[in-house]
């Protein structure tokens, strides 16, 4: 059984059509990855899963449940399906802790020592355990990005969903959170990441969805969409990045 299930979703923005019937279904434990061109309308439909933007039309399906009906409470959704983005969102007036315990607390009703240890437990895993009482803004961008997955982990979530985490990176950075990634993956984290480092989706994906201006072009294994998919969209995209 599906973990989330996504049918015939559709997202406007005026009169420019971002998302066309979109559908895909993602299984507990499984990475997938979404691939295309910028504009294709890979960050609205991640923005979509977790309620951050309103689809349409169409219905998101999470754990048997129907998200997108009235009276779904938002803040439980998004403890549960959240969301890495490129630009971190951190609280910069907060330590590394902090970022990592506020949310437990306000959202989860944690008391603030149990809040405390998973957040020291989550910044270990992603190899802050050295920084925690550092300010957001003694940190590198590396550094940064990967308080906000130890952030996203410490809320216990089904699924974490990353919106392109590397985008904003200087290159030598780009690898330290790539590999905090692919630990998640090898652990069997429920991931679905927007990305355009072709290979971490090559490498350690379950699925690939390719989109193209708003639509689902194609969606494989890894083989698939590497190796024996003929779709001269897909192909053309991934002439550009020398694959």
């Amino acid at each position: 059984m599906s973990l989330l299930e996504v049918k015939n979703l559709k997202k406007s923005f005026e009169d420019t059509e971002v998302l066309k019937d979109i559908s895909f279904s993602v299984v507990k434990g499984e990475c997938l990855s979404i691939i295309g061109s910028s504009g294709s309308g890979k960050s609205t439909l991640l923005r979509c899963l977790n309620l951050l933007e309103q689809p349409d039309f169409g219905e998101i399906i999470f754990n048997g449940e129907n998200i997108l009906k009235k009276g779904t409470d938002v803040h439980k959704v998004r403890s549960k399906i959240s969301m890495v983005f490129q630009s971190f969102n951190l609280f910069e007036n907060m330590d590394v802790l902090k970022n990592c315990m506020i949310g437990q607390m306000k959202v989860l009703k944690r008391k603030k020592e149990e809040a405390r240890k998973i957040a020291i437990d989550n910044l270990a895993k992603v190899g802050l355990a050295d920084r925690i009482n550092f300010k957001i803004r003694e940190l590198s961008g590396g550094q940064k990005q990967r308080v906000a997955i130890a952030r996203s982990l410490s809320m216990s979530p089904d699924i974490i969903l990353f919106d392109e985490p590397t985008s904003a990176l200087d290159p030598e950075m780009v690898g330290e959170v790539l590999k905090v990634m692919k630990n998640l993956a090898t652990e069997k984290t429920t991931m679905i990441v927007v990305t355009h480092e072709m290979s971490f989706a090559r490498d350690v994906s379950d699925k690939i969805i390719f989109m193209d201006k708003g639509y689902i072009e194609e969606q494989g294994d890894k083989t698939y969409i590497f190796e024996k998919c003929l779709n001269p969209r897909l192909l053309s995209f991934l002439g550009k990045d020398n694959i």
